[in-house]
């Protein structure tokens, strides 16, 4: 039942900084900023990635119930970590580069509008009715279009940060790296309940820390098996 979300964050990156590559033309003062803002962005990050790996491996067959907690709470966190992307923005100060003011004060606006937007989901989500599983099913996947929507939201929000010699400098900052998503593996040996489509650029990093290929594909991206968002079940087990 929540493949709907899983697939709609299958386009998007799990963080903000999607960040790959260096380069050593910067300038001191690019370089100072880019260590500020990665230094307080780097926990946010990884509440992010977190998140969206909880959104995505929540088991397939779990209760309706348990997929409105895991999502609620995930929608909750992300909203929380945007904020504390914008005011590490505004904390770092404007970036040294052209247009420097703008480019800080859009991302902190578009930052502070994907928190809303995403605190609007959750309300979304703690409003269906769990007790009907076709009408929560139906509900959900007005949820996972809104999803598609603000996943573009979020990827826009740091976009011109990115660019030229300040994306290269936040590049080479271990904070704004990609991080692996640190969610609770599986215990038992029962088959796979994760959600077939869509993936983030953490799984990969996942996979390799659950200490099993068995769900790794070579070219694939698919959510480890390894990750569960019913706690509670496990335990009763």
């Amino acid at each position: 039942m929540n493949k709907k979300l899983a697939a709609a964050l299958s386009g998007g990156a799990v963080l903000v900084l999607a960040l790959s590559g260096c380069s050593d033309d910067e300038g001191d003062k690019v370089g100072d900023w880019a260590k500020t803002f990665c230094d307080q962005a780097k926990p946010q990050i990884q509440k992010r990635a977190n998140a969206h790996q909880i959104i995505i491996s929540t088991a397939a067959d779990s209760k309706p119930a348990e997929i409105q907690a895991a999502d609620s709470k995930a929608f909750q966190d992300i909203a929380d970590a945007d904020r504390a992307l914008a005011k590490a923005v505004e904390a770092a100060g404007v970036p040294p580069v052209e247009n420097g003011e703008k480019v800080q004060q859009d991302a902190i606006k578009e930052l502070n509008a994907t928190a809303v937007a995403y605190e609007g989901l959750k309300k979304e989500v703690d409003a269906l009715d769990p007790s009907n599983q076709q009408k929560f099913a139906d509900g959900l996947q007005d949820v996972a279009d809104g999803l598609t929507r603000i996943e573009k939201m979020d990827q826009a929000a740091l976009a011109k940060l990115e660019e030229g010699e300040l994306g290269q400098a936040m590049a080479k900052q271990p904070g704004c790296q990609k991080p692996t998503a640190s969610v609770p593996p599986k215990t038992s040996g029962s088959a796979t309940a994760s959600p077939k489509p869509g993936s983030t650029s953490s799984d990969k990093g996942s996979d390799a820390d659950s200490g099993s290929g068995s769900d790794a594909d070579s070219g694939s991206s698919t959510p480890s098996k390894k990750a569960s968002a019913k706690p509670t079940k496990k335990s009763t087990e």
